[in-house]
């Protein structure tokens, strides 16, 4: 077996075992773990093909539907992403019409490959590159890499807006994480378009080190998700799809009143002065609407246009006041950083730190120094 083949093998070990592992842990969140399990299941099918080869390299009905699977990674990929971003995620018919692409793949293939003998399948492959179907196929892949990878990048804009409006946690590392997974797989599905335009061309040996690379590739980046799922499991799933951005509240007939924006923010600043809700690690926007009786929509307008704050840069801002306050108290001068950071409403020093030196221009302990 020559290394293309040993690192396939690798490959396929590390895909399957992390499926599988998906599979079997015990968690509140099926869903996600279900659908991840199946873009790796569909792209450990793709990357086989080395494999395959040393056991017959005849064109068959079974290789073929083989590459046109590869049609159902990034729709995966696509709804793994949705149900991690929505916490009210369920399965719906009309994600079925994810698998149109693939199976129009399969019908544009039927005539000529599928139901045709064993010579003609060869003299199809033979002379690919004069191939309608198999341009066709790989012009539509492409299509789809660019048009799901866009959806997205959006949604993951959305739904990091809607988490600002309306929470105040530190689910933002996660946010931030599965930014980083798409940008790494879009780089990686850019490179396989590279790979398959040398197919074409008049260098398909090109194509060929190229996917010695992608194999290589995707082994590393199995890895890395394994690592950061081990890591990290606990990913968010904090926001309902059923909430609006500010940006679309505010283009609705229904205006709020200025008066009531007026007396809601006064209404606002004595509840987060005098109950300090802020201490909640996990405050929303909606437990504020609860404890003072103004509708979500009137607070989310508020604060998130009114005032030109992120809700979670509003909250954070009064943690930062507070804990401001216990730097300068000489009687807390034992009290590490540590401590204030999770008395104030933080869970993370990353992000305290972060949002001090946002507010004042300095860390938290070069502004107990400079005191």
């Amino acid at each position: 077996m020559d290394l293309l083949g040993v690192v396939t093998v690798i490959s396929l070990f590390v895909s399957f075992f992390l499926a599988f592992f998906l599979l079997t842990v015990k968690t509140a969140h099926k869903n996600s773990n279900r659908i991840f399990s199946f873009f790796l299941i569909i792209s450990a099918i793709d990357i086989s093909e080395p494999l395959i080869s040393l056991i017959t390299d005849r064109p068959s009905n079974i290789g073929m539907f083989r590459n046109t699977v590869a049609f159902l990674q990034i729709p995966a990929f696509y709804l793994y992403v949705l149900s991690v971003c929505y916490s009210d995620f369920k399965w719906k018919s009309k994600y079925l019409s994810h698998l149109i692409p693939f199976l129009i793949v399969n019908l544009v293939l039927a005539p000529r490959f599928y139901s045709v003998d064993l010579a003609s399948k060869l003299d199809f492959i033979v002379n690919r590159q004069n191939m309608m179907e198999l341009q066709f196929t790989h012009w539509l892949f492409h299509f789809q890499i660019v048009s799901y990878f866009t959806a997205v990048f959006l949604l993951l804009r959305k739904a990091k807006k809607l988490y600002l409006e309306n929470n105040s946690g530190e689910s933002l590392n996660s946010y931030h994480w599965l930014f980083q997974f798409t940008s790494v797989l879009g780089v990686f599905y850019l490179v396989v378009i590279l790979k398959n335009i040398f197919k074409f061309s008049d260098y398909p040996y090109i194509s060929d080190w190229i996917k010695i690379v992608i194999l290589v590739s995707q082994l590393f980046i199995i890895c890395w998700y394994l690592y950061k799922a081990l890591n990290n499991p606990g990913l968010f799933r904090n926001i309902d799809s059923k909430l609006k951005l500010v940006s679309d509240l505010i283009l609705e007939e229904n205006k709020i009143d200025p008066e009531t924006l007026n007396e809601d923010l006064l209404k606002l600043k004595k509840y987060m002065f005098d109950e300090k809700p802020f201490l909640n690690p996990a405050l929303t926007i909606q437990d504020i609407s609860k404890e003072m009786n103004v509708p979500v929509r009137e607070l989310s307008v508020l604060i998130n246009h009114q005032l030109g704050h992120h809700f979670y840069d509003f909250v954070n801002t009064y943690r930062i006041e507070n804990a401001m306050e216990m730097l300068k108290d000489s009687t807390k001068s034992k009290v590490t950083i540590l401590e204030i950071l999770y008395e104030v409403g933080f869970n993370s020093k990353s992000s305290f730190n972060t949002a001090f030196k946002k507010h004042t221009g300095n860390t938290p302990t070069e502004y107990r120094k400079s005191l």
